[in-house]
């Protein structure tokens, strides 16, 4: 575990250097997925008290990073490349047919939520709680496609969509969250322009799938050898 943490040189708190430093390693791959994350080990090797590496673990955990394993503890999260590109492939299939459905039956009370998650999603200063918001957003979209099974689906894919969500945020920054697609989206809805409403869905889709692949593969360009 020392071998592969790089202290950064200062922080304002244990809690914050110890969380800057585990991130650092696991979004680097310098700690592979699965691996365990011991508490006193971690307090240990960067001289610190059990407390800020309990609560960084949390924060971590929250970003998607850290996974916690009943009767094993913390562990680093297992997110692969080929895991996501098989999320977006199922979510680019079932999202797009809701949002098809959909679109003729919502009303104006629909769209007021939809804008109130997204101002929500701009004020949220947790990563945590950014995935539940997007996945409330696209699901008061499709909430009038009258196919329960299908919304069902969807529903289940965005909540495993969150996992990467959240991870790929932590990585590159909540900027990234493409709020401008959304934005774009509501307001074809709104309009009754179905084409160009699954249109930008489709591009939104297509956009993270692809920045994700690109994140995946660059962290494993700098994976060390052995």
């Amino acid at each position: 575990m020392a071998k592969l943490l790089e202290a950064p040189p200062r922080w304002r708190t244990a809690t914050e250097y110890v969380e800057a430093t585990l991130k650092a390693a696991i979004l680097e791959g310098r700690l592979a997925a699965g691996t365990p994350l011991r508490q006193e080990d971690i307090a240990r090797d960067l001289q610190v008290s059990r407390m800020p590496v309990r609560e960084a673990l949390r924060q971590l955990e929250a970003q998607a990073l850290v996974d916690a394993v009943p009767h094993k503890g913390a562990v680093v999260t297992d997110i692969s490349a080929a895991d996501a590109a098989d999320s977006f492939a199922i979510r680019r299939g079932v999202e797009v047919e809701a949002l098809r459905l959909s679109i003729p039956g919502l009303g104006e009370e629909d769209f007021a939520v939809a804008e109130g998650l997204m101002a929500e999603m701009a004020a949220e200063p947790e990563a945590g709680q950014l995935g539940l918001l997007n996945r409330r957003f696209h699901m008061a979209l499709y909430a009038k496609a009258g196919r329960p099974r299908l919304l069902q689906l969807v529903d289940r894919e965005l909540a495993v969509f969150d996992r990467y969500l959240r991870f790929f945020l932590a990585a590159r920054g909540r900027e990234r969250m493409a709020q401008q697609d959304h934005a774009e989206m509501l307001e074809a809805a709104r309009r009754r322009d179905t084409a160009t409403a699954v249109a930008v869905l489709e591009r939104h889709i297509d956009t993270a799938a692809r920045d994700i692949a690109a994140f995946f593969a660059g962290r494993s360009d700098r994976r060390p050898a052995g």
